[in-house]
């Protein structure tokens, strides 16, 4: 189908884009999500709005102390390879190497994963895991939506039609706390089965005094354990928790079955990845106190 294209050079163009064609138009950022979508007709927009020349979207990541700001049109393969983003939020730059190829990660952005809402992707479940918050622009103003209410279901997040996301802010790591991304795919690139993002926290004695463990693959959304977290919580991590977390996670968790497994594959995967990133969590907050 035809459409029109819009090339924005400035964010008030985009603005204007999207509030006056509302749900008839797409944002266009590296496009290795809309590419496909187009090529196979699942997404046929009348106006393409393509962000790529806009200054105020891209730039580096920020370190703001507390936390590291991500402008929407960062590439993935430069939040990569950013310093700021390995040492102060780690889980990120753990989680980027399992997206995709390399080549697709140099068009791909960081606002657009993140945006496209893909419960499977690695993106959405770090930002959960990191508590991130989602800076949002419409001419009707500015939105900052915390990552817990961002995903609403299968690629669908809370932007309104008029919105364009312009950042994501995530959380500093802290001292004694340490994180980890564990995933497993049928090939090297491929969306992973189940994916895993820890993080956790210890005193200065060992033991647990947070925890966090978000799913990728198993759910509509990115899925949190809650009650595996707060079993942890006051314990040594020693290997015993850990699988008993595993174990937590994957009884509260009922995953769809495809293709690539069943339910209770996905389980299986839940109990034996959680055990892996735990330790690797825990082995990184030993080295970060």
């Amino acid at each position: 189908m035809p459409f029109r294209y819009v090339r924005a050079d400035s964010l008030e163009e985009v603005l204007d884009a999207l509030s006056e064609h509302g749900d008839e138009a797409k944002v266009l950022a590296g496009g290795q999500s809309l590419g496909p979508l187009l090529n196979l007709r699942l997404a046929t927009p009348a106006v393409l709005v393509d962000i790529n020349r806009v200054p105020e979207l891209g730039g580096a990541p920020r370190d703001e102390g507390v936390a590291v700001t991500v402008p929407a049109m960062t590439r993935q393969r430069d939040a990569e390879r950013s310093a700021v983003l390995a040492t102060r939020c780690p889980m990120v730059t753990q989680a980027l190497p399992f997206v995709a190829h390399s080549t697709i990660r140099n068009r791909g952005t960081v606002g657009g994963s993140l945006a496209h809402a893909d419960p499977a992707a690695e993106l959405p479940t770090v930002a959960t895991a990191l508590d991130a918050e989602f800076t949002a622009r419409s001419t009707r103003g500015v939105r900052v939506i915390p990552a817990a209410d961002f995903f609403r279901s299968f690629f669908t997040s809370e932007l309104a039609e008029d919105e364009v996301l312009v950042s994501v802010r995530f959380p500093a790591r802290t001292s004694g706390e340490g994180t980890a991304w564990v995933e497993f795919a049928p090939r090297h690139g491929d969306f992973a089965i189940v994916g895993v993002a820890a993080k956790v926290g210890l005193d200065g004695s060992g033991v647990v005094t947070a925890a966090r463990l978000v799913y990728s693959g198993v759910a509509e959304t990115p899925y949190r354990a809650t009650e595996a977290e707060e079993a942890l919580v006051g314990q040594a991590p020693t290997p015993e928790a850990m699988v008993a977390a595993g174990a937590a996670a994957a009884a509260a968790c009922r995953p769809p079955a495809d293709l690539l497994g069943s339910s209770e594959y996905r389980q299986n995967l839940i109990q034996l990845l959680t055990a892996r990133a735990l330790q690797s969590a825990a082995e990184s907050a030993r080295r970060s106190e």
